[in-house]
């Protein structure tokens, strides 16, 4: 293990976890990766072994074809340090323990997880909907994700060029990245 951390806290993950954990350090960062079977034992190591008590986010990662990565941030006020935590759940059973129990202010962290991903919380105390309109089908955070709106109405932003009358002749139109050929015209 080599990090930016003290020689004393990793061989204290070192001797917890085993090779289990993998510790990196980029951009002034340090990550620790683990299993999503010690997703909550390295949460609550965070929190009592190595003081990080503040839970600043969580968040999902899609990383095509097969995983997403759950990212928590939590921070060590005493000695300033932070922490990035970091699992992956296979795409096909995207399923974690909820993080609650160890860190409240991952509840509504976890929710927008749920809806924007579709990673699943197990354990959560209520994995309801956060911030989408109901009845919202699909998970907008996904990379597979179609972005319907940008062909039901025209994008909003500036004009082609020679879309204003005058000026060099318009470009091709092509129908944005993922969206099915058969969603209508591109200028739609």
């Amino acid at each position: 293990m080599s990090a930016d951390l003290p020689a004393d806290v990793t061989a204290g993950l070192e001797a917890h976890f085993g090779d289990r954990a993998e510790v990196t350090e980029s951009y002034g960062d340090t990550t620790i990766d683990v299993p999503p079977t010690d997703w909550t034992n390295l949460l609550e190591y965070a929190r009592d072994t190595l003081g990080h008590t503040y839970f600043d986010w969580l968040t999902g990662v899609d990383e095509p074809p097969d995983t997403f990565a759950i990212v928590a941030h939590v921070y060590n006020p005493d000695a300033r340090r932070r922490l990035l935590l970091r699992t992956r759940v296979p795409r096909d059973h995207p399923h974690l323990p909820t993080a609650v129990p160890i860190y409240r202010g991952a509840n509504w962290h976890e929710r927008e997880t749920y809806e924007m991903f579709g990673v699943i919380f197990d354990g959560h105390p209520n994995l309801v909907p956060l911030l989408l309109p109901d009845g919202f089908e699909g998970h907008p955070l996904r990379k597979d994700f179609i972005l319907a709106a940008r062909v039901a109405k025209p994008w909003p932003g500036a004009k082609e060029p020679g879309e204003s009358g005058h000026g060099a002749p318009s470009r091709r139109k092509t129908l944005p990245p993922g969206v099915p050929a058969d969603w209508g015209p591109p200028d739609a």
